[in-house]
Formats: structure tokens, sequence, C-alpha cells
């Protein structure tokens, strides 16, 4: 198949190309490179310095013989987005190419504004061009389980049938987002669900957990083909900095009491759902929504987990509790459902403590690159100042 991933700079959209590109589709990435530029205004970098994307294509050309192509532009630029999609024509869009950070949207005005300009414009502008050019491709978009918040009853996988006075319907599931980020794909469910019910718009929406794991099977073949790895307050996730910490025997830095479940997946299986959804596609004018996910962990619950690695590696840890700098629920009911990529094919790789193990010993490899600032949360959400970074709004 010939297939577009957009954000093939990203965490997972370089993986994601590999893995595809290795299996036989022709695939072409884009990217405006916009995370890196992220990156550079915090003062943050990933753990292991990534090389620019022109040299990854070109190293995986001449190492494997297989043909990554490359567009370099800006999804809120309609003219570029048209013109991809009438040249390469796909027959399956992934869409990563997203602001993907819940603090770095709750900064100020200035990054919450642009997050979700961004994301939104960007996607509309992606379902006009599809309606143009290629009517019958299939989108896989990157959703996220925030979207739904942390109710009090079960969540449902996109969408939840109720009676109300007598009469029943099924309808999307309701959303209780905890930032402007997760705001912006709300919206962007909304809108495509939109674009399926009155253009015939083939999607599928992941709505995806944290994701952890640095390695897939590509990713190891060559130093140069490895992804960007994220521990800091911005960009990192809670999983990855616990890793960090445990490395250097420092305290593993819990927000408030940790009491926050989460849906959790191994990078692996994010690429299997996307090769999931991708061969079995939704139908014309269906808006499909898959929970992704396998597992679900409090942020107590991996902090111990973390800890007890930490003891088997021959390091001892404490864990420490900081005031939390998000608005959310530190205790609460948390079940959602997630079948339907079971149900299609996906085998999991679990948290075992083996994967720990290894993670922690990959983690620790690359010790001397860490910045332990980078752990101290800077960014509060319900703060007067708006932030407590040091970015003007």
């Amino acid at each position: 198949m010939r297939i577009l991933i957009l954000g093939g700079d990203g965490y997972l959209g370089w993986p994601t190309a590999m893995y595809l590109s290795n299996t036989g589709h022709e695939i072409t990435v884009v990217d405006n490179f916009a995370k890196r530029q992220w990156e550079m205004e915090e003062g943050i970098e990933p753990l292991m310095q990534i090389p620019p994307l022109h040299r990854r294509v070109r190293h995986w050309r001449e190492k494997m013989g297989k043909t990554i192509g490359l567009k370099v532009g800006d999804l809120c630029t309609y003219r570029f987005v048209d013109h991809v999609l009438e040249e390469f024509r796909p027959e399956a869009i992934v869409h990563y190419a997203e602001q993907p950070s819940a603090p770095y949207s709750m900064q100020n005005r200035t990054t919450a504004v642009y997050t979700q300009t961004n994301n939104v414009v960007g996607t509309l502008n992606l379902l006009f061009a599809m309606q143009r050019h290629c009517p019958d491709a299939h989108l896989v978009k990157l959703g996220t389980m925030g979207e739904y918040g942390t109710p009090n009853i079960d969540i449902e996988e996109g969408y939840i049938t109720i009676t109300h006075n007598g009469r029943t319907d099924t309808m999307q599931y309701p959303k209780q987002p905890g930032s402007f980020y997760h705001l912006s794909k709300v919206h962007d469910s909304h809108n495509i669900a939109f674009a399926c019910r009155i253009w015939g718009v083939a999607a599928t929406d992941l709505n995806q957990g944290v994701v952890y794991g640095i390695e897939t099977d590509q990713t190891v073949l060559d130093p140069a083909f490895q992804t960007s790895f994220h521990y800091d307050d911005v960009f990192g996730t809670v999983l990855n900095r616990f890793l960090v910490q445990a490395s250097l025997g420092e305290p593993l830095t819990v927000y408030g009491k940790g009491g926050q479940t989460r849906g959790f997946l191994n990078i692996r299986d994010t690429l299997q759902c996307v090769e999931l959804a991708i061969r079995k596609p939704a139908k014309p004018g269906e808006f499909r929504v898959f929970n992704q996910f396998t597992e679900q962990f409090s942020v107590m619950q991996l902090a111990e987990k973390v800890k007890a690695a930490a003891m088997r590696a021959g390091r001892t840890v404490e864990i420490a509790h900081l005031p939390n700098p998000r608005v959310e629920l530190e205790e609460h009911y948390y079940n959602a459902k997630h079948s339907k990529l079971i149900e299609l094919g996906l085998k999991p790789h679990l948290l075992t403590d083996g994967v720990l193990d290894a993670l922690l010993l990959t983690v620790g490899a690359h010790n001397g690159n860490v910045h332990r600032a980078a752990f101290e949360p800077k960014i509060a959400w319900a703060s007067r100042q708006q932030s407590l970074k040091r970015r003007p709004s």
C-alpha cells in the first residue's frame, strides 16, 4: 500500500515508518521539525541525540535497500497538504503530526493557542485535502485516552449507549479532557467524526495510552535508526522519568499522592496497533474508535515497579512525593475497555520485570547525557501567573 506518515520525525512516527517500510509498503513521511524547535525553545533534549530525518531516511535506503520518501512542510499550510496528497495519493494516512504535550499547552496563552491552532487546523486541512484527492483513503489518527478524563463510570471504546426519558441512543462517549492539549484532541475527534458522517471518510481514532520503551526491531539495527526518548517535565512521560532517575540513584518523583491511573503500552504494540488498523480498515463513513493500551497502572504502582527494578540492579532509590503541578484527581475510579485491538489480533508486550530491567539497562548506558534539572516540574496548571516557566505569554 501507499502509506503517508505525518509526523515522521517523531518518537512514534519514525519507528512506524521503518516498520511499515520493512513489511513492503511504499512509505512517504511528512514533518516540519517543529518538535525539535519546541525542544530548543524549552531548553531540553532527548536522552540520546537523534540524527536529522534526512540522514535517517538516506541511511535506511543505504543499509536496508528500501526507500522512504520525505516531504518537509506544515499541515497548517493547506497548499502544502493539498500538493502532497495530490502527488502521493495515499491509500492510508497515519497522523501523528501534532503538538503532543499537555504541560507545553498549559504554560501560557501563547502555547495554549498554538497547540490548538496547530493540531486542529492541521487536521482540518488534511480532511479537506483527503476529500479532494483521495476520498477512499483510510485515516488512522493518533488520539489519546486523555480525551476521556477520569469519569466515575467505565470508559467504553469511543461510544456509549444511554437510555434517557425512555429513549435509547448510541453516541460518542462524553469527554472530560485535562489540558488544552487534550482538548485539541477532542476537537480533532469531533471534526473527523463529522467528516466521516458527511463526506463518507473512513477513519480510525486510536485513543492511545502512555507509551513506554525505546527499542523496536528496526531501531536496534543501527544507532542512526534510534528514536527519541524524553524524561523531562514537558515532553517526558512518568515511566521514562522514573527509569532515568532510578538509573542515577535519584528519588522517583511522584506528583501528589500517586493514585492517578492511566493506560500504558509498549512502543512495539503501538506499531502493531497501527498495522492492524491499516490491514483491517474502517468502512467508508465509519468513525471507528479503539482504546489503544494494554495495561492500567497508577503512578505509585509504576514507582514501586521501577524501585524494585533498581534494587535488582543493585541500586537503592527512594520515592519522593512532590506537590502536584496539575489539576487532576489523585484518587479515582478508572476502568477503561480495550478489547477491539485484541480482537483484531494484537499480541501485547506487557510490562514484566524483564522488560523493566532491560529498559533500565538501556537508559543507564546514557547517564552521561542526563540533565537533572529536567526532572523538576516547572509548569503549574492553576497558577495565577499562568506558568512557572520563564516564557512570557
